[in-house]
């Protein structure tokens, strides 16, 4: 019986691709706002295709995890501002007059527009 390693590899790749976007998510929206988004954007898009060109199966999975994750970042820097203007996280006081006061019973899920459920 053969042992193959590539699933789990590729797993836990994930889970610490994910776990490393946490906080650069937080510390790029603490010190910068959503400004960069847009450095989100070119990592994941260039990871993406990058992937498309890789012939090795797991560097190629865990460059599109990467990618993946980093466009999925997008979305989390804006959740993170609402996040921080509900006082769940600490506000950068550089950078206070960026904030808008926002409904304690506002939802951060873009699904329903911003509006409890």
């Amino acid at each position: 019986m053969e042992v193959y390693f590539t699933g789990i590899i590729i797993a836990i790749s994930t889970f610490l691709i994910i776990g490393f976007f946490h906080p650069i998510v937080i510390k790029a929206e603490y010190y910068t706002g959503t400004h960069l988004w847009w450095v989100f954007l070119i990592v994941g898009i260039a990871c993406c295709v990058g992937a498309l060109f890789i012939a090795n199966t797991l560097l190629s999975a865990v460059i599109g995890v990467f990618g993946a994750s980093s466009l999925w970042g997008i979305g989390e820097l804006f959740s993170q501002k609402k996040r921080v203007e509900k006082g769940w996280f600490p506000m950068n006081p550089k950078r206070k007059h960026e904030y808008s006061p926002i409904d304690k019973n506002e939802t951060l899920c873009p699904v329903h527009h911003g509006k409890s459920i």
